[in-house]
């Protein structure tokens, strides 16, 4: 299978690559860069892509069967640019998603953000949860995921969205904008500093999936037949929430076992913010497709990126 992803240099679309390219398929790589620095991949076509230019993007989609958009602005470059992220995350999208359309493209798999419902998550999340944060991170994506839907009532290609909880992982290179992320930064700190600082109380809620999870379950979606006509909206998450205080714990934890010790971790005291009641982040659609998501993969993930953190910030 030609399989196109947008952004493959960046973080989750760059572990796609490598996933993916070791599933046999071909990758042609869509990214504003030729080449990123320091990162070799085999086998695999990079294009350059011009989001405002429809006519570029059409040739990069010819001959593609998937188109995977892994592209886009995160929360704190949307925060500072609500006019670059809806001019990107939402237009940018649409216009991709024509080109693909365009050029025979069955199948096109949009990563959104789970935070199109709210930030921060609470409670009960399904994919029938009304959208309601008004960030232009939350914003931006979801002008992303209409055009993406509208275009696939109107035509052959399957249009699906995935609302990807808080991924963490191994990124391809050490550059990669990924260190803000909370258990990337904790597993950095912890090489770095010996400690573990959280800036609350810990006692939020949070649904955390790794990247080996994230790329397995994509991969799935990727090769199946289904048309994804009746439910086109897939949460992807681990379907568990745990508290970031719980999350340093492990990470602190995963420490001693990686590098031989365990990092001094301090946080605020409590009372500086209110803990939700729970947080469940349903997987409901992906069931019925019968996929399930395995969450024993985060110590995997950890152990890998704490080994990652002390190969590339020791000094």
């Amino acid at each position: 299978m030609r399989i196109l992803i947008a952004g493959g240099f960046g973080f989750v679309g760059g572990r796609l690559v490598q996933h993916l390219t070791a599933q046999g398929h071909e990758i042609v790589i869509g990214s504003r860069m030729l080449k990123a620095p320091s990162v070799k991949f085999h086998d695999v076509e990079v294009k350059k892509i011009e989001w405002n230019n429809g006519f570029t993007l059409s040739q990069i989609c010819e001959g593609i069967d998937v188109v995977i958009h892994a592209a886009g602005m995160n929360a704190k470059e949307c925060s500072e640019d609500p006019e670059g992220a809806l001019s990107f995350n939402g237009n940018g999208t649409n216009r991709l998603a024509i080109a693909a359309r365009d050029a025979g493209v069955k199948k096109f798999i949009y990563l959104s953000t789970a935070h199109v419902y709210a930030s921060p998550l609470v409670g009960s999340i399904t994919e029938k949860t009304e959208t309601l944060n008004m960030h232009p991170y939350a914003t931006s994506h979801l002008a992303g995921e209409s055009s993406l839907l509208e275009i696939g009532k109107s035509s052959k290609m399957s249009a699906i969205v995935l609302r990807l909880s808080n991924a963490f992982g191994v990124p391809i290179h050490w550059s990669v904008n990924c260190w803000s992320l909370l258990i990337n930064d904790l597993c950095k700190q912890a090489v770095q500093k010996k400690k573990l600082i959280l800036t609350s109380d810990g006692t939020q809620l949070r649904d955390f999936i790794s990247l080996q999870e994230v790329c397995r379950v994509i991969g799935k979606i990727t090769v199946a037949n289904e048309r994804f006509r009746a439910k086109q909206v897939f949460n992807l998450g681990s379907g568990a929430s745990k508290s970031v205080r719980e999350t340093a714990m492990l990470v602190r934890h995963r420490s001693m076992k990686v590098l031989g010790f365990a990092p001094e971790l301090s946080f605020l005291t409590a009372g500086h913010s209110k803990t939700p009641a729970t947080l469940s982040y349903g997987l409901k659609n992906l069931s019925t497709l019968n996929i399930t998501v395995n969450d024993s993969t985060i110590n995997y993930e950890v152990d890998n990126l704490l080994r990652f953190c002390s190969t590339n910030f020791t000094h």
